[in-house]
């Protein structure tokens, strides 16, 4: 221990960079944390500002102030937001152009454009339609009652990750749930607990392969690890720990899962391409041939997801094919992807400046501890970002790798910050939470499949 703080103090020392850096990182979680004492702020601050307005008979407009605090409270924003003082921090100290050097030739943002892309083409309808047909199969067998769509959704859809990768399994299981479970109305204790489970499922459902989940990609070549290794490490212990956190959150809520069922079916209500909306325009029965296009689009982006520019070349072919075939689908929105994808620009450009003390944090830890802290550390950081650090370290331990990783993905659903797909999932599901996902109860909902992830990995 006398070491490690030894190495802090060194980082520390070497440059007052590194601690100004590590402020403003901190304080862009904590504002994280309080992303929904600014909405509800925003609301207040609106209310009292329409109030002040029918007083004086004016139109009722929108309040700068209430915008400026609503804008605030998106978690989606605010690692970017918090990215303008942290430039303004780096221009003081080491001057503007190694600023621009960081984030221009330093940062990668790959993970960030791919998850825009994949994001985009896993909530077309074509590809949401495949999916649901699928689960619908396996959920039918239960009955298709709400507690068969919720169970095969959260147990099906994050296995499903380790094929279509994990931000796609996100989109696709939020989408299905916000129709088929929260669309019914469930209580705010079932709907954390849901939203956690999904977001721990997710983590740790891409670890079958070696290239579906972002942690599990980015060490997989420096480690020499494919999927026949990912299967024998990781895979049957996630299968093991999915299942069993799925069915015990269901026993815990089965009283509420009857009363659900009692409600009826949910609607299915399908949104029509932008340029249909106020035509009388009809979305036409799917062919299989454009499903068969869709999962071509998705299969070429999962395969060149290290490569820019030939994904997001082909997710432009695909807006034109979009367009050309709009009668049969569903508006393309890009508005939830762009949010993800600026949430995880700002992550990665504050996580890179974070190595001076993440790695010696890691490399001082034995086994154990090193499980421990790996989960700790990603519910505060992106679990990418840990395992990229691990491959730093040199000389590492076989067995320290296997913890680590095990760990970055345990502590996957802890927070929205903690694995790159949780963003998808809070952008989708939102507004079922008031527009405000509160950090503490999402805590607590991932906290039961959390630590059974954990006796997984460590048996």
């Amino acid at each position: 221990m006398r070491s490690l703080v030894e190495l802090l103090r060194n980082g520390a020392a070497e440059s007052s960079l590194n601690v100004s850096v590590t402020i403003i990182f901190f304080l862009a979680v904590t504002h994280t944390f309080l992303a929904a004492r600014f909405t509800d702020l925003a609301h207040a601050v609106q209310r009292s500002h329409e109030a002040r307005e029918r007083a004086s008979t004016r139109p009722p407009s929108p309040n700068v102030l209430a915008e400026i605090l609503h804008l605030l409270g998106e978690v989606e924003v605010v690692f970017g937001f918090w990215v303008v003082p942290l430039i303004v921090v780096m221009t003081a100290r080491v001057g503007w152009d190694a600023t621009t050097h960081y984030l221009n030739d330093t940062v990668n943002y790959t993970e960030a454009l791919f998850v825009v892309v994949i994001m985009a083409l896993a909530s077309t309808r074509p590809i949401v339609s495949l999916a649901e047909t699928v689960v619908r199969t396996v959920a039918t067998l239960w009955q298709a009652t709400p507690a068969a769509w919720w169970t095969t959704i959260l147990i099906l859809g994050p296995l499903l990750g380790s094929i279509i990768t994990e931000p796609a399994a996100m989109t696709i299981c939020a989408l299905l749930l916000a129709r088929q479970f929260f669309d019914l109305g469930p209580s705010d204790r079932l709907k954390y607990a849901t939203l956690g489970l999904l977001f721990v499922n997710v983590s740790i459902g891409g670890t079958l392969t070696h290239f579906a989940a972002p942690p599990v990609l980015i060490v997989a070549r420096p480690w020499m690890w494919d999927t026949p290794f990912m299967l024998a490490h990781f895979g049957w212990r996630a299968v093991l720990a999915i299942v069993v956190s799925t069915v015990l959150v269901f026993l815990l809520f089965r009283r509420e899962f009857v009363r659900l069922a009692a409600r009826g079916d949910v609607l299915d209500i399908e949104q029509p391409d932008e340029d249909a909306v106020g035509t009388g325009a009809v979305l036409l029965p799917l062919p299989a041939w454009i499903i068969v296009v869709h999962v071509a689009f998705m299969a070429w982006t999962v395969a060149n997801a290290q490569h820019p520019a030939l994904f997001i070349g082909g997710f432009l072919f695909f807006l034109g094919f979009s367009r050309a075939t709009a009668s049969y689908q569903s508006r393309v929105d890009l508005k939830a992807p762009l949010l993800v994808g600026f949430f995880l620009g700002g992550l990665v450009i504050h996580g890179g400046l974070q190595a001076w003390w993440i790695r010696p944090v890691l490399s001082q830890l034995s086994e154990g501890p090193l499980f421990i802290g790996s989960t700790v550390l990603t519910a505060f950081n992106d679990n990418a970002l840990i395992t990229y650090l691990g491959t730093l370290v040199p000389d590492f331990d076989p067995r320290l790798k296997v913890a680590l990783l095990a760990g970055a993905v345990t502590g996957g659903g802890l927070t929205v910050i903690a694995n790159a797909p949780n963003p998808v999932g809070q952008a989708l599901l939102g507004r079922f939470f008031d527009q405000a996902i509160h950090p503490w109860r999402l805590f607590v909902g991932a906290l039961l499949p959390t630590l059974i992830a954990a006796a997984a990995f460590r048996i």
